[in-house]
């Protein structure tokens, strides 16, 4: 039987704040992200994490439109597939297409904001949480694999990091999520230029809106470099006040 004083400490544990994290760390874990979003192999291991937020957020807003949602798969190319049922046009189909690309780095932004505020544990716990909601969708033996470790992986650290591992560990996810939604959009307009992707979630959108698919791709592009510069200053704030800068 758990005792008050045990609920107490957990209470305390997951909402208490921690400490600032020293700017050195905020500066060398925006770099590490950087490098892998920025190389070809650790990007090819890393981005399942950013098909993950990307079918996450389809289904999110699929189930908040009113849509049923049938279930999602994450295969090993870091590929996904969110399916749902409602109708093939309006709006509700429109946010759910959008939702796709913008998720990674909006869900980056809200880490972003916990960060600023030292909620790292509870940041870690919220993103358990998430991991097994999305689980219960998985119509796959590998993207039920992949939740499990994800989700273990953020779980262990929660739990038995110290503080310093956890902050390391929190802020090189989220600078990672924040980075890493920019790099699909490029690669998206590359695919759809050499005559790839035909049903990408922007010819998708095209075909049920009078605007081009280019337009959704420009799109998320410009969504997504404003959310980074967002989220960008709110975890810089322990490295901009380290060196006298405050807003």
């Amino acid at each position: 039987m758990v005792s008050i004083e045990g609920m107490t400490e957990f209470w305390d544990r997951l909402f208490g704040a921690q400490p600032d994290p020293p700017p050195l760390l905020v500066l060398l874990t925006g770099l590490v992200a950087l490098l892998v979003v920025a190389t070809r192999l650790p990007w090819r291991i890393a981005r399942n994490a950013i098909t993950i937020a990307h079918e996450g957020g389809h289904a999110l807003v699929a189930l908040l439109t009113g849509r049923k949602l049938h279930g999602i798969r994450l295969h090993s190319d870091t590929s996904g597939l969110t399916l749902s049922a409602g109708r093939p046009t309006g709006l509700g189909m429109v946010l759910t297409l959008l939702a796709g690309y913008l998720a990674p780095p909006l869900v980056g932004l809200g880490g972003a904001w916990l960060l600023a505020g030292n909620r790292i544990t509870l940041l870690l716990w919220i993103a358990v949480i998430l991991l097994l909601a999305m689980l219960v969708m998985i119509r796959n033996v590998y993207g039920a694999l992949s939740l499990v470790v994800t989700g273990g992986a953020v779980l262990a650290v929660s739990w038995y990091a110290s503080p310093q591992v956890q902050a390391a560990f929190a802020w090189t996810g989220v600078w990672f999520l924040l980075l890493g939604g920019v790099r699909p959009v490029v690669e998206l307009q590359r695919l759809r230029s050499r005559g790839g992707m035909p049903a990408s979630d922007a010819d998708q959108l095209a075909g049920i809106t009078p605007l081009p698919a280019f337009f959704w791709v420009v799109l998320f592009g410009l969504v997504n470099l404003a959310v980074l510069v967002a989220g960008g200053l709110l975890l810089a704030g322990p490295l901009l006040a380290g060196i006298g800068i405050t807003w």
